[in-house]
């Protein structure tokens, strides 16, 4: 084992508490140093111990808001709410991703690992949309997602971005797709997807575009490097091609989903 030998005798009082210790206190204070160390790397290799349903339901009355209002209604750890720059007259998906889904790094991350491992474009339209929605709002994120863009985006790619909730829950050995330790955090260690979550799954188990939402799965699964550098850049010529932007810009086109965008534009309209 290693020893920082400035933790160390900092951890005695400094060097001048040091210099007043005979060599068998020193070698003792050493012994006792390295033990706590070891002690606390040995914790650090414990298994996690994750909550469970019952815990994560407790927790509900005890915060001002619920788990599942979007980013765009609530403050960043616990912080109040900032206010938002006003969108351009004829907003473009690029000026959402600048000033409602910002810094929206996973999906830039997600979206580039797909660029890197040679996906479709559509795929790769996917895994940038999949998890835009999560500014609006949280349940049901991959249905409202396909909703919120499939005026706007091919079949394919929508259908990715509905279905990826559902494949998230199962693991894909062939894929490449674990079940993710960061669900057991959120949703309880014990936790079993609701009906309508196993049905849809049993569909899509036999579904001709089965590999579309996996593979947003996979590119969603490693993509959570927080010193990551991304940017909306390496995608713009993808957008270009499949990314029907109105010209009137997004929530003023009256497409079924205008609605949508106007809300995230003025989240703070009381009515």
């Amino acid at each position: 084992m290693e020893v920082d030998r400035r933790a160390f005798i900092a951890s005695l009082g400094g060097a001048a508490a040091v210099s007043l210790m005979d060599h068998e206190a020193k070698a003792e204070a050493l012994e006792h140093y390295m033990e706590e160390k070891l002690d606390a790397m040995v914790a650090a290799q414990q298994p996690e111990k994750f909550p469970t349903v019952a815990e994560i339901e407790a927790q509900i009355e005890t915060r001002p808001f619920r788990r599942g209002a979007g980013s765009v209604f609530t403050g960043r750890g616990g912080e109040n709410v900032k206010k938002l720059q006003p969108m351009p007259a004829n907003p473009t998906l690029k000026d959402f991703f600048e000033l409602r889904f910002a810094p929206a790094n996973h999906v830039l991350q997600s979206a580039t690992r797909a660029l890197k491992t040679g996906m479709s474009e559509e795929i790769t339209l996917a895994c940038l949309l999949h998890d835009c929605v999560l500014s609006l709002i949280k349940p049901d994120h991959g249905w409202w997602g396909a909703q919120l863009f499939e005026p706007y985006i091919p079949e394919k790619s929508a259908f990715a971005i509905r279905y990826h909730q559902t494949l998230r829950f199962y693991a894909d050995d062939d894929a490449g797709y674990e079940y993710p330790d960061q669900y057991y955090r959120i949703f309880g260690h014990d936790y079993t997807p609701p009906a309508y979550i196993e049905q849809t799954y049993k569909m899509l188990k036999n579904h001709k575009w089965y590999m579309e939402p996996r593979l947003v799965t996979v590119n969603d699964l490693y993509a959570f490097d927080p010193n990551a550098k991304v940017s909306f850049e390496p995608f713009q010529d993808i957008v270009g091609r499949h990314f029907k932007q109105p010209k009137e810009g997004l929530g003023y086109d009256n497409s079924p989903t205008s609605h949508m965008w106007r809300t995230m534009m003025f989240p703070d309209n009381p009515l």
